[in-house]
């Protein structure tokens, strides 16, 4: 009777536990989503902040946050929100800690899938063109890369057990799709080499709001899928022959999970270019956080976790009260690539996945 008193009042500390932490991550991503409206190249004050949005002032402040940062704080937060489930899944669908859109080739599909719409049918489709059909294009192209990408990494992880190879397999298959590409941008024309330059520069602040429309409605319908796999995504943390003996359809389930990373992924390097690391780190730190497996806690945890994070990167990419801009990719990569040591350090001294 004590012992499973005392269980229970630890399920209960637990949840409360869980509670105050998502608290907190709701508070910290307020936070930075409104430090990022005050600071860049111009910094703004809470005051002129409160006459932009609320009172119509019509001057350069409001034009500022209306035009451009206001929409560079959105699709920081959807790229978190992408990027974070996208590699959250990954790593379990795979059994693999070092699974992300970046590192296995996703982003590099995805960028195949943009340059064959950019370098190949730029002329006859572009972003303003046909109502905004060529958002459209360039984002369903960028699926189309990203899942055939998964669904090759996926038939290799079946028949190569080992972590290791699949992972050099996958930066290989990366090495090849841009060697594609590569021959792609050679014999294309000035027009579309420049335009395909521009977009693998990559950035939060240049979509025009077609375009983050679409972003917004992909990655909707992405994390709406992720949302609807958590019960599958449980099941196969425990291995396919649990996840059949529980009665679950493997086969659609896989490809549930493939449709929702496909679109997430495919979506952010669409229309922000290439990010690296935060799909493969952000997974990490909400189990480190969160302490849990469970992808009920993990990927609303992902969700607010890989926001926040991405915020902070544009918020440091800014360089507050310079002129100067960072890639924002340089900024993940120095936040990502200490997590990813640490995860190889703690793999190595367990000897565990997860």
């Amino acid at each position: 009777m004590d012992g499973r008193k005392s269980l229970l009042n630890y399920s209960q500390s637990n949840h409360n536990r869980i509670k105050i932490l998502f608290i907190f991550l709701l508070l910290l991503l307020f936070l930075f989503f409104v430090l990022d409206l005050f600071l860049g190249s111009v910094i703004i004050s809470p005051g002129e902040v409160f006459r932009a949005l609320f009172r119509d002032a019509g001057d350069v402040t409001e034009t500022i946050l209306m035009k451009f940062r206001i929409p560079k704080a959105i699709t920081a937060l959807l790229a978190g929100i992408a990027l974070s489930v996208s590699g959250l899944q990954m790593q379990t669908l795979f059994r693999n800690p070092m699974a992300g859109p970046y590192v296995l080739g996703l982003s590099s599909g995805a960028s195949l899938g943009v340059a064959v719409v950019i370098l190949g049918f730029s002329s006859f489709i572009s972003p303003e063109s046909s109502g905004g059909l060529g958002n459209w294009a360039i984002a369903a192209a960028s699926w189309l890369g990203a899942g055939a990408v998964m669904l090759v990494i996926m038939i290799i992880s079946a028949r190569v057990k080992n972590i290791m190879t699949v992972l050099i397999i996958g930066i290989m298959l990366s090495s090849a799709i841009s060697a594609v590409v590569s021959i792609m941008q050679y014999f294309s024309s000035d027009t579309m080499l420049k335009s395909y330059v521009i977009w693998t520069m990559g950035s939060l602040g240049n979509l025009t709001s077609g375009q983050l429309k679409v972003m917004t409605a992909s990655v909707a319908a992405g994390a709406i899928l992720s949302l609807m796999s958590v019960k599958m995504l449980n099941a196969l943390l425990l291995g396919e022959d649990y996840a059949l003996s529980i009665g679950l359809e493997v086969k659609t389930s896989r490809n549930l999970i493939i449709a929702g990373t496909s679109i997430l992924a495919g979506t952010v390097t669409a229309f922000c270019g290439p990010i690296g690391f935060i799909g493969i780190a952000v997974p990490h730190l909400a189990r480190l956080i969160f302490r849990t497996a469970d992808h009920r806690v993990l990927i609303p945890a992902s969700i607010l976790t890989g926001s926040i994070i991405m915020l902070g990167s544009d918020i440091v990419s800014q360089l507050p009260g310079s002129e100067k801009v960072l890639p924002v990719n340089a900024v993940t990569a120095l936040i990502g690539i200490p997590v990813v040591i640490w995860v190889i350090l703690q793999n190595q001294r367990s000897g565990e996945i997860f």
